[in-house]
């Protein structure tokens, strides 16, 4: 292979959110080194979710297929990716930094000798060898990490730092591998899987998102915002002081503690755009920030800023919408 393997999550049929975005990390590490780039996804009976990939360029894609896969156990996904993985020879192996790949990844890698480089949101091309870049203390320091030894070298794409929309086009075929897997090698009974409230809100999935800040001053001007956020058909998302205060529950936390989002729209009201904030939005493709101070730090990475009191703006763009 000697290329760019990228390892797809998929439950129940269904690619995880963050998997199309670790594929486009992939393909554009592909691009600059010039190398090919390829997918594969594990599980029982997943040839229609590799089927789904047969759209974009890639040089194949392999579906991991054998029924001691068909529910998640790290010996499992271990096992079947090493033997992946010494078959083929990639470079680089590229995952989704997810819950599931935290618990196998050090896992496969350790296997092979090698170490994972996790929780990475860019890459450099420096003397033609590939620099990953990490934050540290929470986002205020970014480290860059460079590999050694032998590949395969391992890395996880942080949620939000690359785009799916950003994927090449192109035509791949579909290669079924059954792996060598015996039920007693599996030391691991799979239980219940654990799922949050149902209330729970997922705004990873938002295409348009309404954020409010400790502008808004109390919980009783919360509407306010609201109906921006209806207006737009938007969620309604808030940085950590709002939710530590109690006026919106966690699940609408944006941040380092709370979700980490890429909408198309991200709308940043009375939010001063502390570092632990950014961290969570910085893959938006547009952000418009609203804000009363121009010495904000939101307005540094903001695409549109609106230097103004947000109980005068809101209205006025709720206003505007309307017309």
């Amino acid at each position: 292979m000697s290329g760019v393997l990228a390892i797809l999550e998929q439950r129940d049929g269904k690619l995880h959110k963050s998997a199309l975005e670790a594929l486009a990390a992939a393909q554009q590490i592909g691009a600059e080194l010039d190398l090919p780039v390829f997918a594969a996804v594990l599980g029982s009976g997943v040839e229609p979710v590799a089927q789904t990939l047969t759209g974009y360029k890639l040089k194949k894609i392999h579906a991991v297929d054998h029924e001691l896969l068909g529910q998640y156990t790290p010996d499992g996904y271990a096992i079947a990716l090493k033997q992946l993985i010494e078959a083929h020879q990639p470079k680089y192996v590229i995952f989704p930094h997810t819950y599931q790949v935290r618990d196998f990844a050090p896992k496969l890698a350790t296997a092979l000798n090698r170490v994972l480089v996790s929780d990475v949101i860019s890459y450099k091309i420096n003397g033609g060898a590939l620099v990953l870049v990490r934050q540290l203390f929470q986002g205020k320091i970014n480290a860059d990490v460079r590999f050694e030894g032998d590949p395969p070298w391992f890395a996880s794409i942080q949620a939000g730092s690359y785009r799916a929309d950003s994927l090449q086009a192109g035509t791949a075929l579909v290669e079924k591998t059954t792996p060598d897997l015996k039920p007693e090698q599996i030391r691991t009974k799979p239980l219940e899987l654990f799922r949050e409230s149902q209330r729970a809100v997922d705004l990873g999935a938002a295409q348009i998102i309404v954020s409010v800040g400790r502008g808004i001053k109390e919980a009783g001007n919360i509407p306010v915002v609201q109906k921006l956020a209806d207006a737009l058909g938007a969620e309604l998302a808030a940085s950590r002081p709002i939710c530590d205060n109690g006026w919106l529950p966690m699940e609408r936390q944006v941040g380092s503690s709370g979700q980490t989002v890429a909408p198309k729209l991200y709308l940043a009201v009375g939010i001063s755009g502390a570092i632990q904030h950014l961290v969570g939005m910085k893959g938006s493709k547009t952000i418009v920030a609203i804000n009363k101070d121009p010495e904000a730090p939101i307005f540094e990475v903001a695409d549109y800023g609106i230097v103004g009191d947000l109980f005068e703006v809101v209205p006025a763009l709720i206003e505007a919408l309307g017309k």
